[in-house]
């Protein structure tokens, strides 16, 4: 079993990524910490495999904590948790060795897929014999970064920009205006954010007919 120690202030929150993480087959949480000294201590007297570590704490932001764990000479793993879309920032944990990084909000999907490469990452065995192998052992832990054929990363931004700038939730047809390509189009970049979590679909009644299919970003309530 794979040991995880939760690290979140927000009660509800924790709670939530505490169940999320025991949904996933292989992973056992040891504990959960409200604060960044909460996780420190917990740290010293009980060693885990991965950290899933929020940020924005109370007492320290979260690469402080990570700073602390490497000087500790801690071998546990991090996956940072956080709203923050600052690429520095991005960054800063990648050098501090986060292995990777979740925003959010996020869905029960999303946390799954990262706990289920990390897994794999664990898992592998075996010699190295060329770079190939190397490519191949850390791509097991970040993922490929292909998107479906027919798809551009400019598009995906341009709608994923949409979803966030229009909470209240956007049909297809409006997302595929902004992003200068079809209804049809748009409504499959849709759906392949519903599929990494990264949005939700409902639908909005009011007219006559059947009601239309509306996107937003995950809330609180629906992605936590």
């Amino acid at each position: 079993m794979i040991s995880v120690l939760v690290v979140e202030d927000e009660e509800i929150t924790a709670e939530a990524n505490r169940i999320y993480v025991e949904r996933v087959p292989g992973f056992r949480v040891a504990g959960v910490a409200r604060s960044g000294g909460e996780a420190l201590r917990f740290l010293r007297s009980t060693p885990v495999d991965l950290i899933l570590l929020d940020l924005y704490l109370p007492d320290m932001h979260g690469l402080e904590v990570c700073r602390a764990v490497r000087a500790g000479g801690l071998l546990c793993d991090v996956i940072a948790i956080t709203s923050a879309r600052d690429l520095a920032m991005v960054r800063s944990a990648v050098s501090l060795g986060v292995s990777q990084y979740l925003l959010k909000p996020f869905a029960f999907a999303a946390l799954q897929e990262k706990l289920t490469r990390y897994a794999r990452f664990r898992g592998e065995a075996g010699e190295i014999v060329g770079q190939g192998d190397v490519d191949r052992f850390l791509g097991t832990l970040r993922g490929t970064t292909e998107l479906p054929k027919g798809m551009t990363q400019d598009t995906l931004d341009t709608v994923a920009a949409e979803l966030r700038a229009r909470p209240e939730g956007v049909s297809a047809q409006a997302v595929g205006a902004a992003a200068g390509v079809s209804r049809v189009t748009a409504r499959r970049y849709l759906e392949y954010l519903v599929e990494l979590g990264a949005a939700v679909r409902f639908p909005q009644y009011g007219g006559v007919g059947r009601p239309e299919l509306l996107y937003r970003m995950p809330t609180e309530s629906s992605g936590r």
